[in-house]
């Protein structure tokens, strides 16, 4: 499931697998490794990348986001 060909998720993926699984006390391998081996640290930052780049890209869901307060 190595997504080499989606730059921008596979950059999205990186960054949420970085800041959820920031060292080896929550995760015993790099993105790279984590991606090459499809760890489920690495499928649920890529899961959780597609589905932040759906909610961006919806209209009905950003107002939402900005009219709480």
């Amino acid at each position: 499931m190595m997504m080499q060909h989606d730059l921008q998720l596979r950059a999205a993926a990186r960054e949420i697998y970085d800041a959820c699984y920031p060292g080896d006390e929550w995760s015993p391998l790099a993105f790279d490794e984590a991606e090459r081996f499809g760890t489920v640290h690495y499928r649920q930052a890529v899961g959780a990348a597609q589905r932040a780049r759906r909610a961006l890209a919806s209209r009905h869901i950003q107002p939402e986001l900005f009219d709480r307060g």
